[in-house]
């Protein structure tokens, strides 16, 4: 089984795929982290901020590995938010049933309201080197565009509007009992 999650900038995404990590025991592919070595060792002139530049030039890699994965019967977390809103058009059926995807974001209201705690676990997992100025304005502007993105294409859309704990528990419960299920076919 596949497990894609994407979302807006820190909203969990790594806290969610370390979460499943222990759960399940599955090995997972930060995109951020192929990304970064892209751009440390040349191989590309983008930069980290240039989000859709970098989302097409990465895809096509993740795209592929996940293809890969599921020929080879193998498990995988891929989490990372360089995954286009029409990434299904490029599965057929067959990889399809082997993908569980998770797109988190938060609306407006939980930012204005949690706003400290979203900054203050902003690297939980991930000890970053670099920070910078968060801004509330920012935080909500990408997770609408994320929101108005999966929506249009389809996706659903886990949003977190309330209890943020709570909201990822059930994610990761709903897919270790799919897992489970999936096994027992």
């Amino acid at each position: 089984m596949i497990i894609m999650i994407t979302g807006a900038s820190h909203v969990g995404k790594t806290v969610l795929a370390q979460k499943l990590l222990e759960q399940l025991h599955f090995p997972y592919l930060s995109i951020d982290h192929l990304k970064m070595g892209l751009i440390r060792s040349g191989n590309t002139d983008l930069t980290p901020e240039d989000d859709d530049e970098l989302t097409e030039y990465l895809w096509p890699i993740v795209r592929e590995m996940i293809k890969t994965a599921i020929e080879n019967h193998q498990n995988l977390i891929v989490e990372g938010c360089y995954i286009p809103f029409d990434w299904r058009k490029d599965f057929t059926e067959e990889y399809l049933a082997e993908i569980r995807f998770v797109c988190l974001a938060m609306t407006d209201a939980y930012i204005d309201e949690n706003f400290g705690a979203i900054r203050e676990h902003r690297s939980d997992v991930e000890g970053r080197f670099y920070e910078f100025d968060l801004e509330a304005e920012w935080v909500k502007r990408e997770h609408r565009k994320m929101i108005e993105g999966c929506r249009a294409a389809g996706e659903p859309v886990t949003l977190i509007d309330g209890d943020y704990e709570q909201v990822m528990s059930d994610v990761v419960r709903s897919l270790v009992q799919d897992y489970r299920i999936k096994q027992l076919s």
